[in-house]
């Protein structure tokens, strides 16, 4: 039974720059817990139908409103928590900015209710990073033993039943993103050193998230691959979906940093994630005129910070109502990845369609003056 906290410790976690999911959300968490009748698999906290309710919000038959974590279609969801019921582990893939962090870090939140196991995979990984690793000190004392052995968090979700997640997989060296082979298809990891294995308890998978956009990445084996369901995190569908994302996310994040600042209004950020749009797909939203795209990716991820940026300059240096002058700077820094062809690119996009748009002229010379 999950110890009722202190008003020290809520303290202490509302002086938290980013609270943990499970801490953020306790209070949902608990409701669903209370709520949920349906079966749950073996060492999960919610039932699959809980998991989804608090991944897509809703109210509960008592009045409690569930907050959606995910913005977009539900059958997504639906097929990433049946994945995580069986045995085979779950791919979460999208171009950047697509919220694969974050839908993993609230699926295992809502899960297993711990969502620190976490192993963030870049060029530089190695196999310690998933099996384990040594305390040197007491390995130079002792020799090889358990008390010597500091696990990985993989390790740790293995013994405890519960879900690791492993970012930017594609990042981690081909030969060490396979030792991930015996310890996905046998669920055991050998300890060659104690003669020994871990095997896993039920309840343990693995999250992990991919991109192929970024350079550097290293692709998968065919052997790998077979040992994860896939699931692709699209961009969002239609422009008022990725307005509410924005929107959801900009006011909570603005919350969490205290800035000074009134919210947003509806039509600064329509403004964004239209250009944002516009650009990543090559055309106006009206169909009418072809654009040529920069190199930058142009996520929702990205718009919300060029929001968040554009609060903190209104709160500290203006009014505290957003203006475009405060979102240009951030704009032009969003788009302007590669400035020998995005430069140009952006440009020819405020000339032929920021310049001519009605009520879009502030804009226009805010982005001016920077670009």
């Amino acid at each position: 039974m999950a110890k009722k906290k202190t008003t020290k410790t809520k303290k202490a976690e509302s002086n938290l720059i980013r609270q943990h999911a499970e801490q953020e959300f306790a209070e949902e968490l608990a409701a669903l817990k209370k709520a949920d009748t349906y079966p749950k698999p073996p060492n999960w906290i919610l039932s699959p139908w809980a998991v989804l309710q608090y991944l897509m919000g809703g109210k509960l038959d008592n009045g409690f409103e569930i907050t959606p974590k995910y913005i977009g279609n539900s059958r997504v969801i639906e097929i990433a928590i049946a994945s995580l019921a069986t045995e085979r582990a779950l791919l979460l893939i999208g171009v950047p900015g697509t919220a694969k962090s974050w839908v993993s870090e609230h699926l295992t939140a809502a899960i297993s209710g711990d969502s620190t196991m976490l192993v963030q995979g870049t060029a530089g990984s190695s196999e310690d990073a998933l099996r384990y690793s040594w305390n040197y000190a007491k390995l130079l004392a002792e020799g090889p033993s358990k008390s010597a052995m500091v696990p990985s968090p993989i390790m740790r979700a293995m013994t405890s039943g519960k879900l690791a997640r492993i970012e930017e997989l594609t990042r981690i060296p081909a030969d060490v993103q396979d030792t991930l082979l015996t310890l996905l298809s046998e669920k055991v990891m050998p300890i060659p050193e104690l003669d020994e294995e871990t095997q896993a308890l039920k309840g343990f998978n693995i999250i992990a998230t991919a991109n192929d956009r970024d350079k550097g990445v290293n692709d998968l084996s065919s052997a790998l691959k077979r040992r994860f369901n896939t699931v692709v995190l699209p961009l969002p569908a239609t422009i008022d979906e990725e307005i509410k994302i924005v929107q959801t996310r900009v006011e909570k994040i603005g919350k969490s940093l205290e800035i000074p600042a009134e919210a947003p209004a509806m039509e600064e950020i329509r403004r964004l994630v239209t250009i944002f749009r516009e650009l990543r797909s090559g055309r106006t939203e009206d169909g009418k005129t072809k654009l040529k795209s920069p190199s930058a990716t142009l996520s929702s991820a990205e718009a919300i910070s060029v929001m968040t940026n554009g609060l903190s300059l209104s709160a500290h240096f203006g009014d505290g109502n957003l203006k475009a002058a405060d979102i240009a700077g951030g704009l032009v820094g969003a788009v302007i990845k590669d400035p020998s062809t995005d430069k140009k690119i952006f440009k020819e996009y405020l000339e032929t369609v920021v310049k001519e748009r009605t009520g879009w002229k502030d804009l226009y010379r805010a982005c001016r003056e920077v670009v």
